[in-house]
């Protein structure tokens, strides 16, 4: 099956996608800055971890530097930080959000796209959200980052018609994992009251939509998944227990 490499894949939808890769037969790549959680994922599935972050040029060289072949791109490293009006905006809270989700997506893609093309049957699978095409009060930032990191992938479907790449965009909604911690700056409490009343998405079923879409046969190019709770219609409407 060849290679497969996941970003972000230290915890949530990434260490799940890399465990799904690894079940298809794929050697699996995984990259973060957390080493220690990293290397026990790579560990669970015969891996290989190599630490990446994403928002370093350095980092990204180093990492592709060490992987001599490529059949799978999935870019998934991302995240939010905050929930300020656009008034009252944290501009390095922006900038993190912007050099992780959009620079970090642009410099593996552009530096893997030769050693996936060469692969003969390539795949790009971009995880974004559905933040990507929906805003909402308190979120610019993210969803300003989000719908740039759509822009992008969607781009590469055009600019690479009819070379042997493939290009998936993955937009999940509300999703149980590290995300809201993170956001929120580590306040457990606020949290666990984003996914309160409700069943949400876990990892697992992220990463099924991503194995599903990269074993399709080579000539299918699933272009988009959303994916919601079905408790969940959009960004703003949950329906609550």
């Amino acid at each position: 099956m060849g290679t497969a490499i996941v970003t972000g894949a230290s915890s949530g939808i990434g260490e799940a996608a890399a465990r799904g890769l690894a079940a298809q037969g794929f050697h699996v790549v995984v990259g973060a800055r957390r080493v220690d959680r990293l290397e026990a994922v790579a560990a669970k599935i015969g891996g290989t971890a190599l630490p990446l972050d994403v928002t370093s040029p350095a980092s990204v060289s180093e990492f592709v530097a060490a992987v001599p072949s490529c059949r799978v791109l999935v870019n998934n490293a991302g995240g939010a930080r905050g929930l300020a009006p656009v008034a009252d905006a944290d501009e390095d809270h922006w900038r993190w959000m912007w050099e992780t989700n959009v620079l970090g997506t642009l410099r593996l893609t552009k530096a893997l796209l030769p050693a996936l093309t060469a692969s003969g049957d390539g795949h790009v699978v971009t995880v974004t959200s559905i933040a990507a095409y929906e805003v909402y009060d308190n979120g610019a930032g993210y969803t300003s980052a989000k719908h740039a990191q759509s822009a992008l992938h969607r781009t590469l479907r055009g600019e690479h018609l009819g070379q042997p790449v493939r290009f998936t965009e993955i937009l999940p909604g509300m999703v149980e994992t590290e995300f809201s911690l993170v956001r929120l700056g580590g306040d457990r409490s606020r949290a666990d009251a984003v996914y309160a009343g409700v069943t949400p998405l876990t990892a697992q079923d992220v990463a099924d939509t991503i194995t599903f879409a990269v074993t399709r046969p080579p000539h299918v190019n699933i272009d988009q998944i959303v994916l919601k709770p079905r408790a969940q219609a959009s960004a703003t409407r949950t329906h609550r227990e």
